[in-house]
């Protein structure tokens, strides 16, 4: 099992979410798919990622976004970052991930939610925290508005997306894409082959 904590607001997890789903299907491993807030996480145990973005013309910021557009290119991806809105409010978009996961009229429409999630924000830079940018993407993947948004208020699912958000920090996350095999953590797109390896490594 290869667990993916992500966050639909982060460029590399968008890279993440499509170079994994290839690699789980090579190696045959099964993907939990765990939602969280990235800005708990930094909240937590990682504030100084808003001192380093404030200035986004630093040589060190300046190679980060080469290393998204060379990222997305291998992908096959389009990723305009930063977008408009920057940093987004995903709680939302987050806790519709998780009902849709949770709901047994619409599981089969989640990939598709997610991905749609990041290429709205990422491609086209709508907002995803925005009420008619995501009742547009349930109707584009096939999931009823008024259901989502009634799901996305529940308790139950507020409170999922906060427990997952806690149990990233507790296992010694600092933001996503997070990835783990058994208790072992990797960070960032980058480190799928590490994913990969450690796959490997443990069916031996």
């Amino acid at each position: 099992m290869i667990e993916f904590f992500f966050d639909c607001s982060s460029p590399w997890t968008y890279l993440a979410f499509r170079n994994l789903q290839p690699l789980a299907a090579e190696l045959k491993e099964p993907i939990s798919w765990r939602p969280v807030l990235v800005g708990g996480i930094f909240n937590s145990v990682n504030k100084g990622i808003y001192t380093a973005r404030e200035d986004m013309n630093s040589p060190k910021n300046r190679y980060l976004l080469k290393d998204v557009q060379d990222s997305a290119r291998e992908a096959g991806l389009n990723i305009v970052f930063p977008p408009k809105v920057f940093p987004v409010n995903s709680v939302k978009a987050m806790r519709g991930c998780l009902w849709i996961a949770q709901d047994a009229q619409a599981p089969d429409h989640y990939l598709a939610f997610v991905e749609a999630t990041f290429a709205a924000y990422f491609s086209r830079e709508e907002d995803i925290s925005q009420d008619e940018v995501l009742a547009a993407l349930c109707r584009q993947v096939g999931i009823n508005t008024e259901a989502f948004f009634a799901g996305i208020s529940r308790p139950d699912i507020k409170e999922q997306l906060k427990a997952n958000t806690d149990e990233a920090i507790r296992r010694g996350a600092f933001g996503s894409p997070t990835f783990y095999v058994g208790d072992d953590m990797y960070f960032g797109n980058d480190r799928l082959p590490l994913v990969r390896s450690a796959v490997l490594h443990a069916r031996q």
